[in-house]
């Protein structure tokens, strides 16, 4: 039976500011739990908690005991009893993601650790096919953000850029001017309404941009379906994509949908929702906040199940407490990994 040994919270400077449309971030708030499992093993499981998704420090430390009484006599391999219960004690499938998502991870960390297995293994998942992460510029002055994205491809072959200025054009000329040959997705967060979305999606698709991830408001579908539609770019929904059953939602209004840990919930939530998108057509993109590797390096495990990786959160920190798996050049390569458990560890 596992029981919690602690919960911690860690305030992490960004490496650089990070900006998207919806404002301006230089310190990230992160969450890490770990579970005791009585036989010497610790499952370690973390998350970064949005304002946008409705928790704060303060409404996770008020669940988290509950949470994690909820799932106190349940086998740590049991992962679908276990979402069950965090989703029932937090009061649905959208409530309280990331303080459900962090101990979903640590309670995957330590079955995985139990049977002397990476995670991916744990899961039956196929380490053949290596992805690729990409590295995201947040919103910034103009010709910052074209020298962060040449100094940043030097190293990261692909790279999101964030936008939602009314300079936007200017930025992505400037970028592209700088970074030729690099692949760009770019990310909007729900700042443009229709309209300029898909005149901004023909821009974009001139400039060589590969897709536009959340055009419109989260709550737009039919703005949503009017970008996707008009085809210039394929479509992913972020915000617009939160649950298992939202992926159906929007599947005739976008060509990806992006589970993300801290997002959906924890591991079992983000499975459902990768084998809800491939039963309605959809790619799939595994994203992250700007958190630790005590739940990127989980995130990094499940990437046999996806199509493309925006998983550069513990990237964009000023300094990690946490290792997990390698990412040279934003590649991620699980046929090498051997370390059981998700492989994060503390440095």
């Amino acid at each position: 039976m596992p029981r919690t040994t602690e919960f911690d919270w860690y305030d992490l400077a960004l490496a650089e500011p990070f900006g998207i449309s919806r404002g301006t971030s230089t310190v990230s708030e992160n969450l890490v739990v770990r579970v005791d499992g009585t036989d010497g093993r610790v499952g370690i499981g973390g998350a970064a908690p949005s304002e946008y998704y409705g928790e704060t420090c303060e409404t996770v430390e008020r669940v988290l005991p509950d949470l994690l009484a909820a799932v106190e006599d349940v086998d740590p391999r049991n992962r679908q009893r276990i979402a069950h219960r965090l989703s029932e004690t937090a009061g649905g499938p959208a409530e309280h993601p990331a303080a459900r998502a962090a101990v979903s991870v640590a309670l995957a960390d330590l079955a995985a650790k139990r049977a002397d297995d990476p995670l991916y293994r744990d899961l039956g998942l196929d380490p053949g096919r290596s992805i690729r992460s990409s590295f995201t510029v947040g919103i910034d002055d103009t010709e910052r953000m074209a020298e962060r994205a040449a100094r940043a491809a030097e190293t990261y072959p692909i790279l999101k850029l964030k936008l939602g200025t009314d300079r936007d054009r200017e930025i992505v000329r400037r970028v592209r001017e700088r970074v030729p040959d690099t692949t760009i997705r770019v990310d909007a967060n729900g700042a443009w309404d229709a309209d300029r979305a898909v005149e901004m999606a023909g821009f974009l698709a001139d400039e060589g941009v590969e897709f536009v991830e959340q055009p419109v408001p989260a709550d737009d579908l039919d703005g949503l379906a009017r970008v996707f539609d008009a085809g210039p770019l394929p479509v992913a929904a972020d915000e617009s994509c939160i649950t298992p059953a939202d992926v159906p939602r929007v599947a005739d209004a976008a060509a990806i949908v992006v589970p993300k840990l801290s997002k959906c919930g924890g591991v079992w939530p983000v499975l459902r929702m990768c084998h809800a998108a491939r039963a309605c057509g959809l790619d799939v993109m595994l994203g992250c906040m700007t958190e630790t590797n005590a739940s990127i390096a989980a995130a990094a495990q499940l990437t046999p199940l996806v199509d493309y990786a925006d998983l550069d959160g513990s990237l964009l920190l000023a300094d990690d407490p946490f290792e997990g798996i390698p990412m040279p050049g934003g590649s991620i390569d699980l046929s090498g990994v051997d370390r059981p458990g998700t492989g994060a560890r503390e440095k």
